[in-house]
């Protein structure tokens, strides 16, 4: 039998690979030692030294040369969780170590928050329910977008973007999209027509970020396209903080009162102390809660047991990280 190790935050584990998974695991992989963190193996790191496979997630070790000295007979991580980067290394790359993520699990959350906000601002239900708090009554009913013939602009069709497109098949509205890496059939497939951001941006009632993290992307939504948006439109951020110029949005959102933003991510995140954001209006904080949280963790553990029986039956893995595909991901 394979012999594995889990290695990660507690709470993560719990999470993660709690129940019914944990148990999945334990008929599949020899789990000899209580689960490790990144610090007991540094304190204990003869305790990795037999592990063939290593189960993880948040809390992971930095996988670099001096833990992979360890790790002599390693073979795969399943990740539990979405991104890598903080976990892989030249020295990982190098030594031919598999990797797969529970990134698509993950992104299942995300798309659903997503929704939920599409919906919810084509409403302005974050300006009446805000205004209600703020003023003590009932403001005066004015026009609002509506979840009928309108546009949704999508930017980035990744996993999640896909997802999002797939999903708001379901309602009467109308999907454009801003990717330079999707094909007209890939177009089709999933029922968008394709613009350039900056139209994304003027023919969108709401417009909602999915594109990765890179060097590439830092920055690549600026003020003038807040600027640019419909009266009444908003914009719905669950990629990453550093993708928008958030100085420059917050003040056209200073002038464009009639703009709706919702942010689950930040750049920095948390936002400073005393930043505008925490008090304009306009804009609707929520502390990064998109992704798995709860029992929806699991599904991302449930992810990884069927990877790990792939793997075992020598079957490709569904959800595989490449070094290639690293470089390109969130």
């Amino acid at each position: 039998m394979v012999k594995g190790l889990y290695i990660l935050d507690k709470n993560s584990f719990k999470l993660i690979y709690g129940g019914e998974v944990q148990e999945e695991i334990g008929k599949l992989v020899d789990i000899y030692a209580p689960p490790q963190t990144p610090q007991s193996i540094k304190e204990a790191p003869a305790l990795v030294a037999d592990a063939e496979v290593i189960f993880s997630g948040w809390g992971a070790p930095y996988m670099d040369e001096e833990f992979l000295s360890f790790c002599p007979n390693l073979k795969a991580v399943f990740y539990g969780a979405g991104s890598i980067k903080g976990v892989v290394s030249d020295a990982f790359w190098d030594r031919g170590i598999v990797i797969t993520s529970a990134y698509a699990a993950n992104a299942i959350p995300v798309a659903e928050y997503t929704i939920s906000q599409i919906l919810f601002c084509l409403k302005r239900g974050w300006e009446f329910a805000l205004s209600i708090k703020r003023e003590g009554r009932y403001p005066e009913t004015k026009e609002v977008p509506g979840a009928y013939g309108t546009t949704v602009g999508i930017i980035s069709l990744g996993m999640i973007g896909r997802r999002v497109c797939r999903l708001l098949k379901n309602f009467d509205l109308n999907i454009i999209a801003y990717d330079p890496y999707v094909s007209p059939e890939e177009a089709e497939e999933l029922g968008v027509k394709m613009y350039p951001l900056d139209e994304i941006f003027k023919l969108a009632d709401v417009v909602s970020l999915h594109t990765p993290w890179l060097k590439e992307t830092e920055g690549m939504i600026t003020g003038k396209h807040f600027e640019s948006m419909k009266p009444n439109a908003s914009f719905i951020n669950t990629a990453r903080g550093a993708i928008v110029r958030e100085k420059e949005m917050i003040e056209v959102l200073r002038r464009r009162t009639d703009l709706q933003v919702v942010l689950d991510v930040t750049y920095p995140e948390p936002p400073e102390a005393g930043s505008p954001l925490y008090t304009l209006p306009n804009v609707v904080l929520t502390p990064h809660i998109a992704g798995s949280m709860g029992k929806e963790c699991n599904r991302m553990g449930k992810y990884m047991v069927d990877e790990l029986k792939r793997y075992l039956n020598g079957e490709s893995l569904k959800w595989q990280i490449t070094r290639e595909k690293a470089a390109i991901m969130a």
